[in-house]
């Protein structure tokens, strides 16, 4: 666990937010990991999202919260889905930079300050870091529905990005909060970060199981129900055009 003052608690650099739901044994230990991959990045805070438990979620984030200042969470009343979940997380942060990840643990926080790194280090008009998963964990039929539901999504809108399911993200605040929000946001994000002039880098990320548990959202839920958002996004981007990043001079 990381050393924190009221003043870094309430001026970190980076929030990581992490959306969960029935997620209590893999609570404690991501959130290790986190804070040790995080450390030399300090301050930051941790936000995890309750995406409305109906296991000792809330219980076990209460517990862990009451050691760590540094460490919020946030309860919705009922399920509301990923998106929303992240959604939540980043209009509550404080820092500039957001990172992301899923709360199941197959997104490992050790590639949070690479990502960082990028985002810092890239282009001036960089707005997103999206992870791309190497050596897929999942089952094959799971591999296979996502490989579906990225052919779908690339041939559509032409993202130049193999994989924007991957939880593992870094981006601006404010780049995040001009983006046009809806439910499957979160899978949509390097098409629409580019509609508003950003550039997207893409960082290859190593896949592992998830620590327990199982997964919460199926085959319609990456795909089928994401049809009539995909269509919309296409939308945006044919009819209403990219967005200009604007730059004003320094005296």
């Amino acid at each position: 666990m990381g050393s924190f003052d009221t003043h870094d608690v309430a001026s970190p650099r980076l929030s990581v937010v992490v959306p969960v739901k029935n997620e209590v044994d893999n609570v404690a230990p991501l959130i290790a990991e986190i804070e040790a991959a995080c450390a030399p990045l300090a301050p930051f805070e941790i936000i995890y999202v309750n995406d409305g438990s109906t296991d000792e979620t809330a219980q076990a984030l209460a517990t862990l919260a009451q050691t760590r200042p540094y460490l919020r969470v946030l309860h919705h009343d009922r399920s509301c889905g990923q998106s929303i979940a992240v959604r939540t997380g980043v209009l509550m942060a404080n820092g500039p930079i957001i990172a992301t990840l899923d709360g199941d643990g197959q997104n490992d926080p050790m590639f949070i300050p690479r990502m960082v790194e990028a985002l810092k280090q890239g282009p001036h008009d960089g707005g997103l870091v999206q992870g791309q998963r190497v050596g897929r964990k999942d089952t094959e039929f799971k591999r296979m529905q996502s490989k579906i539901a990225n052919r779908i999504r690339r041939s559509i809108l032409r993202d130049d990005t193999r994989d924007t399911g991957c939880g593992l993200k870094v981006f601006y605040r404010h780049v995040y909060m001009a983006l046009p929000f809806f439910k499957a946001l979160h899978r949509f994000m390097p098409a629409l970060v580019k509609r508003e002039g950003y550039v997207v880098l893409l960082v290859d990320v190593v896949d592992r199981p998830r620590l327990t548990g199982a997964s919460k959202y199926g085959f319609f839920d990456r795909l089928w129900v994401g049809i009539g958002d995909l269509i919309g996004v296409r939308w945006l981007i044919t009819r209403r055009g990219a967005l200009p990043v604007v730059v004003e001079d320094k005296n």
